[in-house]
């Protein structure tokens, strides 16, 4: 009976992911349609109207917003909703929780965005972190010490540190931020 077990475990493990994302996909693009349908409906003279429009048109707005944030005024705009929108005290940390998690996967990679994969020597223990940036000054130490800063992600995304510690206490590791992430936020349960 175990073995039994152990083989539908695994079918499901291999099978549930990917059933997972495309279903994910699916209900995304359904209900970008389902919203723009009646849009289009009326917008559309009667009998032109095909399944697959409002999701284009739906892609095409998302594209033209994107253009419009660039434009100077638009930028400005979209600027001060923000700010707008981090001070309403619930409505931040949902509204920041989201933005980080949008702004990771739709930020264009440059390398790996400039992150480099570090272990932090704490005592005995070696944690996985990211180096975002180097103080340089911002926080006072001791003369010749620099510090740098450095996110240690906890597992399966529900917080994380950021510390501002010596370059001493870290040693560069040779593994991508892509495979360091999913190393850190999977509690090594990835392959």
């Amino acid at each position: 009976m175990r073995y039994i077990t152990n083989i539908f475990l695994k079918g499901l493990g291999a099978t549930l992911p990917i059933i997972l994302t495309f279903y994910l996909l699916y209900w995304l693009g359904s209900s970008i349609e389902q919203l723009l349908k009646p849009i289009m409906l009326s917008l559309l003279p009667e009998g032109i109207y095909l399944p697959g429009i409002g999701l284009l048109s739906g892609v095409t707005a998302i594209f033209c917003i994107g253009l419009l944030v660039e434009a100077w005024l638009i930028k400005h705009l979209f600027s001060f909703s923000q700010k707008l929108m981090t001070k309403i005290p619930v409505v931040k940390s949902i509204y920041n929780a989201l933005r980080d998690f949008v702004e990771y996967f739709t930020r264009p990679s440059e390398g790996d965005d400039g992150k480099k994969v570090v272990i932090v020597r704490i005592g005995e223990a070696r944690l996985i972190g990211f180096i975002t940036a180097e103080t340089m000054g911002l926080i006072k130490t001791d003369p010749g010490e620099e510090l740098v800063t450095v996110y240690l992600p906890m597992s399966y995304q529900i917080g994380g540190y950021t510390l501002h510690i010596p370059e001493r206490m870290i040693e560069p590791l040779d593994m991508s931020v892509e495979d360091a992430m999913r190393l850190v936020l999977t509690a090594g349960m990835s392959k």
